[in-house]
């Protein structure tokens, strides 16, 4: 089964909680509210700031915010930015791994169109098109909006 992992679920919910509030965000407090461990949360948005997804800031007013708007992140950069490259297999153009059977193997290069459509759909579909609506989003249980 192909299956993203778990800190690529829980960068889109970072990433949506930083497009809920204006200015910046803290990693604790993003992490309060969404209820992903703050470790993790800083792990995400350590990555996501490596691929220029969000911006940090430091200082006492310091924090994370989105380079972009929520419309124009791809889920594809997402999961980049914290799995790697998308490959269905280990044989596709640019997954970075090699297959022991690829010299023998009776369907090498034939995946190459399979990942195309998958990284093709992943392309997509944008972070604003999994945002749940603003009221709904900010009325959830856990997710208000922390005093700073």
């Amino acid at each position: 089964m192909f299956r993203l992992s778990k800190l690529t679920d829980y960068a889109v919910v970072v990433l949506i909680r930083l497009s809920a509030v204006d200015g910046v965000q803290t990693s604790p407090g993003v992490a309060q509210a969404t209820g992903v461990p703050e470790p993790t949360v800083g792990k995400v948005l350590k990555a996501l700031s490596a691929a220029g997804l969000v911006a940090s800031q430091r200082g006492a007013r310091g924090g994370y915010r989105l380079m972009r708007p929520l419309s124009a992140i791809p889920v594809s950069d997402v999961i980049i930015a914290i799995d790697g490259p998308i490959a269905m297999t280990a044989c596709v153009e640019g997954s970075g791994s090699a297959c022991e059977a690829s010299c023998t193997c009776p369907v090498r290069g034939r995946w190459d169109a399979v990942n195309d459509a998958v990284r093709e759909a992943l392309a997509a579909i944008t972070l604003a098109d999994m945002a749940p609506p603003a009221r709904s989003f900010l009325a959830a249980p856990g997710f208000s909006i922390p005093a700073e």
